[in-house]
Order: structure tokens, then sequence, then C-alpha cells
């Protein structure tokens, strides 16, 4: 998320910059694919692809694009050996990554404010990179999939889905979803809080969920989104709205379902 703030500051300032991103990797190397990159021209920079003197050479590349203002977009293999010749990274782990390098100028605000304002809504799209150009859809998605193909320095492709984060829902917007909200937002998650009461002053109070919603616990189930990204914890005000809840949960595919409760009332949901 950092990375596409920085990228939209950049632009706003009338700064252009080159997105670095790992495109495909092999072996044993410190950059994943995926990994992102952002260098402006006014020196300024986010993100990492890996680290190292091989990230120190590609930051030097992208300043090079930048300082003689070269706007095709390419792809640089880096080797991760020292007889890989032209290709080596300086650094001896003996895998390899390639790296896209997209020039980023003012025709691309609105694809950066767009991926930008979807991250903030929680929302997903679709992320495109080829020798042909950039692109952004925004659209709907419920797994992580990145695709890459190379078959020349002259003919590529990625698409990556952007936006799948891990979303912890809380289902009672009491005393301990708050400490909950807390942690599990440090954590990096997406925070939904739902209660069925208006006035509570703890779910008001909540600075840490992401979104604060009142509904209707009969209709719960429609409020998550089934995947492995997806993470229940129910704790509302009485064991009957666990056990109303528990029972529109217990059929979906997630990642996690809990429900707090002494072993008495557990035992007695379970057995209902």
């Amino acid at each position: 998320m950092k990375l596409w703030s920085f990228l939209l500051q950049q632009l706003q300032n009338q700064n252009k910059a080159i997105l670095t991103t790992v495109i495909e990797r092999k072996g044993s190397s410190p950059g994943k694919t995926g990994y992102k990159m952002a260098v402006s021209a006014n020196g300024d920079l986010a993100g990492s692809i890996g680290g190292g003197v091989m990230e120190v050479n590609m930051v030097n590349y992208a300043k090079e694009m930048l300082n003689k203002n070269i706007e095709t977009l390419t792809i640089k293999r880096q080797v991760h050996k020292p007889d890989a010749g032209e290709n080596k990274s300086g650094l001896i782990c003996s895998g390899e990554q390639t790296h896209a390098f997209i020039p980023i100028n003012n025709t691309h605000l609105q694809l950066v404010s767009d991926i930008v304002k979807c991250r903030e809504e929680g929302k997903t799209g679709l992320l495109s990179l080829s020798n042909k150009g950039i692109e952004f859809i925004s659209k709907e998605y419920n797994r992580e999939n990145i695709e890459s193909n190379i078959e020349n320095s002259n003919n590529w492709s990625y698409s990556e889905v952007l936006g799948i984060k891990d979303h912890f829902y809380i289902f009672g917007g009491g005393h301990v979803s708050v400490p909950l909200s807390q942690v599990f937002s440090m954590l990096g998650f997406r925070v939904i809080v739902y209660d069925n009461r208006k006035d509570l002053s703890t779910l008001h109070s909540n600075t840490h969920a992401h979104e604060k919603k009142i509904i209707n616990y009969n209709d719960a189930a429609k409020f998550v989104k089934e995947g492995q990204n997806s993470f229940v914890a129910i704790m509302t005000v009485s064991h009957a709205e666990d056990e109303l809840i528990l029972h529109q949960m217990a059929g979906k595919d997630l990642k996690y379902l809990g429900m707090i409760g002494s072993k008495n009332k557990v035992k007695k949901i379970f057995d209902s």
C-alpha cells in the first residue's frame, strides 16, 4: 500500500518514477515474484525487490532510465552467481530473478489513483504488465493469483491480483472486540466489526477497525467473503446469537473460525 501511495504522491508532485517488479523468480533468490520497488526522479524510493548489492544496482539502473528519459518498458534478468557474466547480480545465492522496469508519468495518474482507492476500500483488481504497457482493472477476486510469461525481452507479460488482504471479521462489538481489533490491525489484517446494537459505545469508540456495521445477525452469512483470506471470530452479547452466527459460518470456506465461550457454553452450542 505504501508503494502505491508513494507513487501517487510523486505524480501529484509532477515527478516521474520507475516501477520495478519481480516478474519471475527461480531457485534461491531474495526477491519473490511480485516484490516491487519505486524510484522517483527526485531520488526517493519505496518498496524492495530483495535488497543487497543487486537492489542497489537496480536502483541505479532505474535512475539512469529517468536521467535519460527512457520511456520504453524493459526487463532485466539477474543471476545470483559470480560467473553469470553480464547478468550477474552481485549475490551468490545461486538463484535468479527477472525485473520489469515500468516508467510511470502523469499519464498514469488515474491508474495509480484507482489502485490506491481500490486498496483503501478493501477491494481488489488485476494489475497487468507487458512490453506493451501497464493496465489495472478493478474487479472482485477472492484468490491471490500471479501469472508470468517471458519469451524474450520484446515479448513478455505479467499479471497479479492486487488487494487480496487477510480479512478479520468480528461478530460482536463489545469490550473484547476493541483490543482484538487493535492486534489484528497491527498484524496487517483488514478488520471488520459487526453488531446488531445501534447505541453500543465500544463499537463507536473502536478506532482500530477499518469497518463497523450494524447488521441483522440473521443475515450474517452474506457479510463474510469466503476464501483462505477470511478469518471469523464470534463474540456477541448472547449465546443464542453466537449459535445463530456459528450455524451460518460453519459451512463456509474460511481460513479460521472461532467463538469465545466457556467449556459449558461451547458444549451446549455444539450439542445443539
